[in-house]
């Protein structure tokens, strides 16, 4: 009898093993794109140089990480621009007055740039969550002239339909870039703007299935990844570290820790154009 018992203990062990194993392939899949091409570093897909990121938020930049290191180590030239200082966030875990978050979150920024190896970094003060009332003339032109600045040949930033997390200060600096772009281009100056775009994507097949009419959103209106690359887990990590405000923000988004997550969204995906077909319809 106790051979009996030991045995099927052994047996709901072993199908329990078999339906976390095939729960965990099921998810897995989930933060997959098939469709999308596997490269080292979509900088030097594009055959950029020079590359700039354009984000709304203290923290965006991590759902960049990989791509902004793999740059980084084949010697390509990063600026940054993030354009408000995420004082309207929520501190997860609190760890100053709220009052003083925006400072916070600016040295946090500032000092993961640093430890990306970010070269050049600009953090705006535009009203958290306030992007879209702000004048289009006015962010188009200040980012013009930043990329006028920095020259690069390579702009990421957010999809303008979807943000990548639904988030409208995405959205509205994403056409913010776009409209610089399109600006430059039609210049005199002897700097005409970036030959390519990459647009930061969230996984579609995960966002449409877990997360909520937010995620349906965002998987209805971003365009399918064009690239996908290594996302850079450990230094990812390190970086909600670094943004100890936002320390624990995976969790709250996400319901699991950061280092759960990431056993499998450990890539990045990237709908990368030609900036010339800016304007041309999506």
């Amino acid at each position: 009898m106790r051979g009996i018992m030991v045995w099927g203990l052994g047996l709901a062990g072993a199908v329990l093993v078999l339906a976390l194993a095939g729960g965990f392939i099921w998810v897995n899949r989930l933060f997959e794109a098939p469709e999308a091409r596997q490269v080292a570093s979509l900088a030097a897909e594009a055959g950029a140089e020079r590359l700039m990121t354009v984000f709304a938020h203290p923290d965006d930049e991590q759902l960049a990480n990989g791509l902004i290191t793999s740059a980084r180590a084949g010697g390509v030239f990063v600026a940054q621009v993030t354009a408000t200082r995420g004082e309207a966030g929520t501190q997860v875990p609190v760890v100053a007055r709220q009052r003083d978050l925006g400072i916070v979150r600016h040295a946090e920024v500032l000092k993961n740039g640093f430890a990306l190896g970010i070269d050049e970094q600009e953090v705006w003060d535009y009203p958290d969550g306030g992007l879209p009332e702000v004048p289009m003339e006015e962010l188009v032109s200040r980012v013009a002239e930043a990329m006028a600045r920095y020259r690069p040949d390579l702009v990421v930033t957010f999809w303008p339909a979807s943000g990548a997390t639904g988030h409208k200060d995405h959205m509205r600096i994403g056409l913010a870039a776009e409209q610089a772009i399109l600006r430059l281009r039609e210049s005199g100056a002897d700097y005409r703007g970036p030959s390519h775009i990459a647009y930061a994507l969230t996984p579609a097949r995960a966002m449409a299935r877990l997360g909520g009419e937010r995620g349906s959103f965002v998987a209805a209106n971003q365009p399918a990844p064009s690239h996908s690359l290594p996302g850079n887990v450990a230094s990812k990590l390190k970086g909600w570290e670094i943004h100890a405000s936002q320390g624990d923000y995976v969790r709250k988004a996400y319901g699991v820790p950061a280092r759960l997550l990431y056993l499998v969204w450990d890539k990045e995906f990237y709908a990368l154009r030609n900036a010339a077909d800016i304007g041309k319809g999506e």
